[in-house]
């Protein structure tokens, strides 16, 4: 049977990728984003031309994950059609680029804002659902950056994305007691296919950054970009993250992956979070509470 699936951050990029496939696949999948009626109406009329064309149940939703009345108004419309919320995809993310100290604290913390308190805002919408229905899968987009190749010049984002895997990991030692799953996909760097680069943002204090680049070797932030960009082959394909989703929320309940890597690049995550996860995993058996690494059975 088709589930219910809320995925944030849909407008392009992975989340739109992520709500196509996973309509394609026979869900019920809200691909929410905000400013639906000025700046993303073209997404909103795109989506709907989609769905018409593919027969398949994709429909978007007005969300801002730094407004937490948009938030609730968004999920109380999906429970009211729907009756329940099955999945909930946090991919909603902004990225940025440039000398880290150029980056205003201000900044830093709209970052912050986005990428984890936007998830937590849209978790207290949808848990309480989840909760009373003892059932419900939370899968997080999260990045190779938190356990794998550091690139430069991508601060602010890269420390957004190591809090947000760090939420995600408490997230599921404390829902797995209430039937609740955990998935974390991990995409590596894609320099095409998405608006990462060409969406991200810039530091504020202008001086500051252009004290950086005066300093640095010539067409350094280039280089390093470029240098980014050699890595991934051209056979990447975004794509991919949208059928990881898709097979997490088919696999049976219970044998859910905690992690998904996506990682084109090769850039050492899927090493380092295996060990990573296993020596946390290690400690729950070692303090008697290993079942935190299964959800409760039924629901």
């Amino acid at each position: 049977m088709g589930k219910t699936i809320l995925v944030t951050g849909a407008s392009s990029g992975f989340g739109r990728i992520i709500a196509r496939d996973l309509a394609l696949a026979g869900h019920v999948a809200y691909a929410s984003m905000r400013s639906t009626r000025d700046r993303n109406a073209p997404a909103v009329a795109e989506a709907a031309a989609w769905a018409g064309e593919y027969g398949a149940d994709l429909r978007t939703a007005e969300l801002d994950v730094q407004d937490e009345a948009s938030i609730a108004s968004a999920v109380d419309a999906i429970i009211a059609d729907q009756g329940r919320l099955d999945v909930v995809v946090h991919n909603a993310g902004h990225m940025t680029w440039g000398p880290s100290e150029a980056f205003t604290p201000a900044q830093l913390a709209e970052v912050y804002d986005i990428n984890v308190l936007g998830a937590q805002r849209v978790n207290r919408a949808v848990l309480p659902h989840m909760r009373a229905a003892a059932d419900g899968l939370q899968i997080w987009i999260g990045s190779s950056s938190v356990a794998g190749g550091v690139p430069p010049l991508l601060g602010p984002y890269f420390a957004a994305k190591a809090a947000m895997d760090a939420l995600a990991i408490c997230y599921a030692k404390e829902l797995a007691p209430l039937g609740i799953e955990t998935s974390i996909v991990v995409p590596g760097a894609f320099t095409t296919g998405t608006n990462h680069f060409a969406h991200a943002g810039s530091p504020a204090d202008a001086q500051t950054a252009g004290q950086y680049a005066a300093a640095w070797p010539a067409a350094f932030a280039d280089r390093i970009k470029d240098a980014l960009a050699a890595t991934v082959p051209e056979s990447a394909d975004p794509a991919a993250v949208g059928r990881a989703v898709v097979n997490i929320v088919a696999a049976p309940r219970g044998e859910r992956p905690l992690r998904v890597h996506v990682d084109p690049a090769s850039d050492g995550a899927e090493v380092s979070f295996a060990v990573i996860d296993r020596v946390r995993a290690e400690f729950l058996h070692r303090i008697g509470h290993a079942d935190l690494l299964h959800p409760r059975a039924g629901g």
